[in-house]
C-alpha cells in the first residue's frame, strides 16, 4: 500500500498496528505516521523509520486512512482538534470501544467514510481477528478497509450492534486465551516440566488446536471426540475441569466484560 496512514494514539493497540504493518510488509515505514502525547515512547517505531510525533494535525495531513486509536474518553477532544484537517477522501477508522458510528459522524462533523474496527494485539504479528462496521462508506471503501485489516490477520464485517460483543470475544478474548496458556504452563510445572519447556508445549498446543478449527472448519467438540476414549486420561481431565467450573467460569467472564462495555457505552 503506497498511501499515507495516520495512527492517532500510539498506545498498546495503535503501536501494535504500526508494528503489524511493518511485520507484514504492508507499508513502507515512512508512509506510517504515529502520534502520542509522549512521543518519546514511540522511539522503537521511530528507529524503524516510522514518522512519529505529538502533532495530530500534521499526522492526518494527506493521510488516506486515519486510525483513531485513543481511549473512548479522549476521542471527542481528538475529533474536535482534527475537524476540517482530514484529507478530502480520507477514511476514518475508530478503535474506541463503545463509540457508535453515528456519534463519530457528529464528532468529526464530516461526511467521510467512517469505520469502527476492533482488532486485538495479535495484529502486531499479522494474526489479529478484526471485526468491522461502517457508515457513509461505499462498497469500494469497505473492500479497501477489509483488505487492509486482512493483511494483519482476519477481517470480518458484522452488524454494528455486535461490536461490543466482538470486543469481548476477540480483543478481551486474547487475554482469556493467554490466561489459559499460563494456567496450562503452571500445570506443566506441577507435573515435572521446566517453566520454559512447559510454556513452549502449552503455546504450540493451543496454536495447533486453533488451526485445527480454522483450517478444518470443524466444531471443537468434533476434535475433542478424536482424543477422548472410554476410560481414557483425556476425558478424565476434561470432566474434572468441568466439575471445577471451567466452561462456566469462562462464559461468566465473557458476560462480565460485556456488561462492563455496556456501562461504558451509556
Amino acid at each position: 500500500m503506497n498511501k499515507k496512514i495516520a495512527i492517532i494514539g500510539g498506545g498498546n493497540l495503535g503501536s501494535a498496528i504500526a508494528r503489524g504493518l511493518l511485520y507484514t510488509r504492508t507499508m513502507k515505514p515512512e508512509l506510517i505516521h504515529v502520534t502520542r502525547r509522549r512521543a518519546d515512547m514511540l522511539a522503537t517505531l521511530a528507529n524503524e523509520g516510522v514518522t512519529t510525533g505529538s502533532d495530530n494535525i500534521a499526522a492526518v495531513k494527506d493521510a488516506k486512512i486515519v486510525l483513531l486509536a485513543v481511549k473512548p474518553y479522549q476521542i471527542g477532544e481528538v475529533c474536535e482538534e482534527l475537524k476540517g484537517h482530514f484529507a478530502r477522501n480520507a477514511i476514518l477508522i475508530s478503535l474506541a470501544t463503545g463509540i457508535e458510528n453515528k456519534k463519530l459522524v457528529e464528532m468529526t462533523g464530516s461526511k467521510h467514510a467512517i469505520f469502527r474496527a476492533m482488532p486485538n494485539t495479535a495484529v502486531a504479528i499479522g494474526e489479529s481477528m478484526t471485526c468491522l462496521a461502517a457508515i457513509n462508506a461505499t462498497p469500494e471503501q469497505e473492500k479497501e478497509v477489509e483488505q487492509f485489516f486482512a493483511r494483519l490477520g482476519s477481517a470480518l464485517f458484522i452488524p454494528e450492534e455486535l461490536m461490543a460483543g466482538a470486543t469481548v470475544l476477540a480483543a478481551c478474548g486474547i487475554a482469556f486465551a493467554l490466561r489459559f496458556i499460563r494456567a496450562a504452563t503452571q500445570g506443566g510445572i506441577e507435573i515435572g516440566f521446566s517453566s520454559d519447556l512447559a510454556l513452549k508445549i502449552a503455546s504450540q498446543t493451543v496454536k495447533g488446536a486453533a488451526q485445527l478449527i480454522i483450517e478444518g472448519e470443524t466444531h471443537p467438540e468434533a476434535e475433542i471426540d478424536k482424543v477422548t476414549t472410554p476410560r481414557g486420561i483425556t476425558i478424565s481431565g476434561l470432566n474434572e475441569m468441568e466439575h471445577q467450573g471451567f466452561s462456566s467460569s469462562l462464559i461468566k467472564g465473557l458476560i462480565t466484560s460485556f456488561k462492563k462495555i455496556e456501562n461504558v457505552s451509556k
